[in-house]
């Protein structure tokens, strides 16, 4: 089989499109013919060691996959050869062919492209339990999503309007405004794309208040930078600072404003969670099926490149020039 792998440390560039033997499922796993790999901002971080996991070279980026499954290992009760699933793990995803444990794998409704599916896990399952299990957003909240037209952004503005909040979508460009209000924002802020002086993080702050004049209940924070200052300091009494990702740079916050604030900033580490509350995963994922099914959840799939291309994919999203998801095709 092929597979795009990482050989030495490195940017995109250095993926090399190589061939493997098929790996065989053991106990308890299956064998998944990838049909779509979706690129993810992890990706950008682990073929430069830059990630929390560190795996042993080679390795294929890609956290999440759809296809079918074409081989089984013993004990397996859940699926069956044919079966169409998406899954999920740490890497391996920009493969042919890929063995998971069938409890990290999940059934998805005929109605649901391949494609759709691979950009699916990590966006809405990142942003279901930061909304959900960590932020407790609640009906009537105003939520400031910075990054609101990426992958995480835009499951933020979708799943913050199921769950009944305003949402204020920030974001880079007036092109990305118009997606996140094409999604369901209730309102667009345009900052600058190369990041915020002390003016215009005064200016941006304004912006945030004149939409939110009592202050912003939850901030999903998928950017970080310059931006995350002055939307710390939007926030509302006993508010909740969603910390998901930091393409814009690792912020230095101030912890004098949750102190006056009664704030708090918590944060969203979904890899983590899924291996301490599987169960609440589950969940998670069966809500968010039932969301996409009864129309509230649109994933956008903005770009799709072949497998050999995958770097090209992964310096896209790394670029920041992405809206939605870009996923990798096979």
């Amino acid at each position: 089989m092929l597979a795009l792998l990482s050989k030495s440390s490195g940017g995109p560039e250095t993926l090399v499109l190589s061939e493997l033997p098929e790996p065989i499922p053991g106990p308890g796993e299956v064998r998944i013919a990838v049909e779509a790999c979706g690129v993810n901002y992890p990706d950008v971080l682990v073929i430069e060691d830059r990630y929390q996991f560190k795996p042993e070279r080679p390795f294929a980026p890609g956290a999440e996959i759809s296809g079918r499954i074409d081989a089984v290992g013993d004990g397996v009760s859940r699926f069956k050869i044919g079966d169409r699933v998406l899954g999920g793990a740490g890497w391996g995803g920009m493969a042919e062919k890929i063995v998971l444990p069938e409890d990290r794998c999940f059934a998805i409704p005929d109605t649901m492209p391949f494609d759709v599916a691979a950009a699916f896990l990590m966006t809405y399952g990142t942003t279901i339990h930061a909304l959900r299990n960590r932020g407790n957003v609640r009906v009537g909240e105003t939520m400031l999503v910075l990054g609101a037209s990426g992958g995480v952004g835009l499951a933020a503005v979708e799943l913050g309007k199921a769950y009944g909040a305003k949402v204020i979508a920030a974001v880079s460009a007036p092109h990305k405004a118009k997606v996140a209000l094409d999604h369901g924002a209730d309102a667009t802020i345009i900052y600058p794309a190369e990041g915020l002086d002390a003016q215009g993080a005064k200016a941006f702050l304004a912006e945030i208040r004149a939409h939110a004049p009592d202050g912003v209940d939850i901030v999903y924070d998928a950017v970080g930078g310059d931006y995350a200052e002055p939307a710390l300091r939007s926030m509302a009494w006993e508010g909740r600072y969603l910390v998901i990702g930091f393409p814009a740079g690792i912020p230095r916050l101030p912890l004098n404003l949750p102190l006056l604030k009664g704030c708090s900033i918590v944060g969203v580490f979904w890899g983590a969670s899924i291996e301490r509350s599987q169960e609440q995963h589950c969940a998670n994922v069966e809500e968010l099926m039932q969301l996409y099914q009864s129309g509230y959840l649109r994933p956008l799939v903005s770009e799709r490149f072949p497998l050999a291309r995958g770097g090209e994919a992964i310096s896209r999203l790394a670029s920041r020039a992405a809206v939605g998801k870009i996923v990798v095709t096979l």
